[in-house]
């Protein structure tokens, strides 16, 4: 059994975002059955630190800060080629050089793509005896085309020329390689309407949840706040998703919630805020955390956990997370798709503000019912998304023995 080269888009650790929680235990997976080249790009610089943690995982590393200069000139030479921008940003010679070096020197036969924006440097490795399996997670082109119609003009048209040639891509991709994954069975369904014959071989990789780490009785610090009915938010806030969802919530749902609980207090909790989500943080019962270091403690306290996503491609972790540490969760059907969870029973869906609002105000008037949906989400989590049922697949995917097998091969 020779070597697995794993590419990913941003460094998969530490597990702190949807997508570094997904690469992350797919590498850890991996990396127990097999020696893995690990090749990926740094966005935050912080997470540098963890660069001997991850050497003490693979057989090599190679971490590639992410220049802010580098994105505009990349940005420029795609735009130019007429390339699809979200993959021109990643088109690198240091990259594309140690991935040279690494499959002439190794005896690499299968290769882990995470994210449609690696798969370049893949594309020119593969071979019969070389399985190549792509991870879009979820289709990115169509997160595109909902920006554009959430959009004003010019950026409407510069989302819809991205969704346009992502797709043309994303199809290309498909077509030449041995297996397409995603997040979740709509997802699948979806990529296979739109890439018709291409989609030869599309398959869904479900996520999970540590369900010993999201628990309510993990060993935490508790937040020791008790004033007032706490809503909460989790996720990375400068993605935009995330944004435009804690901006709608303060806007057009807090004020209906505050009006029935005047001391209730929504908590946005996550790095990298926006300018405008940080401006939030001024409103009365609005607090803006910014990063921190275990996000259990602030979920645990929620009296509800809300996820009122207008965007959404995927899964939202922060929903299944939510459910794994009992907290009852109100949620949009876009942050609800794609999670194999019934509305009522597990959670509550609500799409617009005024039912939003009402269906927090449900939990926060009745604890019989934040109890029921508390108790009926973990069951079903723990039922349905524990990582290691959904990562065995991986194993007839890749081609990996048993967990011993990378000891043997060493």
């Amino acid at each position: 059994m020779g070597d697995l080269l794993f590419l990913a888009h941003r460094i998969p650790y530490p597990p702190d975002k949807g997508d570094k929680i997904r690469s992350w235990n797919i590498l850890k997976y991996v990396a127990e059955r097999v020696p893995v080249h690990l090749g990926a790009f740094v966005d935050d610089p912080e997470d540098m630190k963890h660069a001997d943690f991850l050497a003490s995982v693979c057989k090599s590393v190679k971490l590639i800060p992410m220049d802010p200069k580098d994105r505009l000139k990349r940005a420029w030479a795609g735009w130019r080629k007429g390339e699809a921008l979200s993959i021109a940003l990643f088109d690198d010679r240091a990259m594309k050089r140690w991935v040279w070096d690494r499959v002439k020197q190794n005896d690499i036969d299968r290769m882990f793509v995470f994210s449609s924006q690696m798969v370049p440097y893949a594309l020119g490795h593969t071979s019969q005896e070389r399985r190549l399996v792509m991870d879009f997670v979820d289709i990115d082109s169509d997160k595109f085309a909902q920006y554009a119609t959430e959009s004003r003009w010019p950026k409407s048209w510069l989302y819809a020329r991205e969704a346009k040639l992502l797709q043309a891509f994303e199809k290309q991709v498909a077509r030449h390689v041995d297996v397409s994954l995603f997040v979740s069975d709509a997802e699948t369904a979806m990529f296979k309407r739109i890439a018709g014959s291409y989609a030869h071989t599309v398959d869904t990789l479900h996520n999970g949840v540590d369900l010993d780490y999201f628990a309510p009785g993990a060993d935490f610090a508790p937040l020791g706040d008790d004033a007032g009915p706490k809503l909460v938010f989790t996720g990375a806030m400068d993605y935009r998703p995330n944004a435009d969802a804690v901006c709608w919530f303060a806007d057009a749902i807090l004020p209906l919630v505050r009006k029935r609980y005047p001391q209730a207090r929504f908590f946005i909790v996550g790095g990298k805020p926006t300018l405008e989500v940080q401006a939030l943080g001024s409103r009365e019962g609005i607090i803006v955390t910014g990063r921190v270091p275990d996000v259990r403690p602030y979920v645990a306290a929620a009296d509800v956990a809300v996820a009122p996503i207008r965007i959404a491609r995927g899964v939202q972790n922060k929903v299944l997370e939510a459910m794994a540490m009992a907290r009852p969760v109100v949620a949009t059907k876009a942050a609800w798709s794609g999670i194999d969870a019934e509305p009522e029973r597990d959670l509550l869906v609500r799409d617009d503000a005024e039912a939003f609002a009402a269906g927090v105000c449900a939990v926060l008037d009745d604890p019989a019912l934040g109890a029921r949906l508390a108790e009926s989400g973990r069951r079903q989590v723990e039922s349905r998304y524990a990582w290691a049922a959904q990562l065995a697949k991986l194993d007839a995917w890749l081609g990996l023995g048993a967990a011993d097998s990378k000891v043997e091969a060493a």
